[in-house]
């Protein structure tokens, strides 16, 4: 609705860009500010899905559809690594605490 509201300022609302600009716009980024290594749009959906969902308690469902993986299966066999040592943390903690 708000999409259609704003209808003649559509062309500056969500545009779409390719992962070859959006790695261009992170190398520029991290030139910027310093950063030493490589940013590429694959790093930075690999960050976002570990780093920010999985570390913050989303759900591995969750996280499969806002990546867009067509099946669980793949979103487990790459970030299952992810949840496992976030489990390990946990543990660690709780024998800290016992």
């Amino acid at each position: 609705m708000i999409l259609l509201k704003t209808k003649e300022i559509e062309d500056y609302l969500l545009r779409i860009i390719s992962n070859q600009r959006f790695s261009s716009y992170l190398k520029e980024i991290a030139s910027t500010v310093g950063i030493q290594m490589r940013l590429t749009h694959h790093i930075a959906r690999k960050t976002f899905a570990s780093t920010v969902l999985l570390y913050n308690n989303v759900p591995m469902e969750n996280v499969s559809e806002l990546l867009g993986h067509s099946n669980m299966s793949i979103t487990q066999e790459y970030y299952g690594k992810v949840v496992m040592k976030k489990v390990s943390d946990e543990i660690k903690k709780l024998n800290g605490r016992i």
